[in-house]
């Protein structure tokens, strides 16, 4: 009988350590769980498994042919880069935000439901806000499957890190029997392959492999890193009143070079645990060294550095912003 690692869905094999689903074949008969997903269980470490984008992909398409109940998730940090997807479904779409703990209690949910509204034409049935970690609206959320499901499948799709695993093992915590819970981590594409969790003789949550964007700070680093811009508690964030030829340094991640002749307010949202400083732009040329972007803002724009943050600027802006590798830097319309 093939069996699967119920951790991230890879077919367990014995053959070669290097590719998913490996497992010692002394454990083959005994073990639930790929070498992998144990280490990530029990260690918290991560091996790599070269997957490629390709991969995740193929199986987004054959996916977006069903027309089953689709949740499609996107953390509150990767909004606007991950909802050219939603339109390409068949299936009704319920447009589920995570991580909404993260941003301060300040922020209202009817306030980022019209920004969604107003900026883009998605093919929704309805908006939820949750967070899984600390279960918020999970009983709405639950009450909504129940409402638009169209059969006994519910697909949970989105990016890598977006929370799929975490919310699924929430809601068998929550609503099902079936203790059997799902591989999750910080680590971009924990999950290989399509999970079935049955939660009860009326829904089956599939779990699928994020999407992976290969212009995201979350997979050009390592796992210590990730750890440290992946945000875990409500963030702060840091206000700078920018005046001419003043720069911000982000960590050892981006650089914001400040050029219009007017001041300015520039609020940052970033992991609470990496640092953010304001220097004279002239004094300075640390990270100067990396990929380039130039934007032109009008009053009331995002800078977003996609899988490390966001800057919301007040008034027009000339700017430069520096970034790693082949990091996504877009401008938004304020979302806060």
């Amino acid at each position: 009988m093939i069996k699967k690692c119920i951790g991230c869905g890879a077919l367990l094999q014995t053959d070669d350590p290097n590719k998913e689903g490996y497992i010692d074949s002394k454990n083959i008969d005994n073990s639930f769980f790929c070498r992998r997903c144990f280490r990530i269980k029990n260690y918290s470490d991560c091996e790599t498994i070269k997957k490629s984008s390709e991969d995740y992909e193929n199986i987004f398409k054959k996916i977006a042919s069903n027309d089953d109940l689709m949740l499609f998730l996107c953390d509150i940090f990767t909004l606007d880069d991950t909802l050219n997807k939603i339109n390409s479904l068949k299936g009704k779409v319920i447009l589920v935000i995570t991580k909404i703990d993260l941003l301060p209690k300040s922020v209202k949910e009817y306030k980022l439901k019209n920004y969604i509204k107003n900026n883009y034409d998605l093919k929704i049935i309805d908006v939820i806000f949750i967070s899984a970690i600390k279960n918020y609206n999970l009983d709405l959320l639950y009450s909504y499957i129940n409402k638009y499901k169209n059969g006994n499948n519910v697909y949970l799709i989105g990016n890598t890190n977006s929370g799929k695993s975490t919310l699924i093992n929430r809601l068998v915590n929550a609503y099902s029997d079936n203790k059997s819970h799902i591989t999750t981590s910080v680590f971009p594409a924990t999950t290989l392959d399509l999970i079935y969790v049955k939660l009860n003789d009326e829904i089956t949550l599939i779990d699928t492999p994020g999407l992976i964007d290969n212009k995201n700070y979350l997979t050009n680093l390592d796992a210590k890193l990730i750890k440290k811009i992946t945000p875990k508690v409500e963030i702060k964030p840091r206000t700078f009143q920018m005046k001419p030829n003043q720069s911000i340094i982000i960590g050892d991640y981006a650089r914001i070079d400040y050029l219009s002749n007017h001041e300015n307010s520039f609020t940052i949202y970033i992991s609470n645990e990496v640092s953010v400083k304001r220097i004279s732009l002239n004094t300075n040329e640390y990270l100067r060294n990396l990929n380039k972007f130039a934007f032109s803002l009008e009053n009331n724009k995002d800078i977003v550095i996609n899988g490390l943050c966001f800057c919301k600027i007040v008034k027009d802006a000339l700017v430069n912003v520096y970034v790693k590798n082949n990091i996504k830097v877009f401008e938004r319309n304020n979302l806060i």
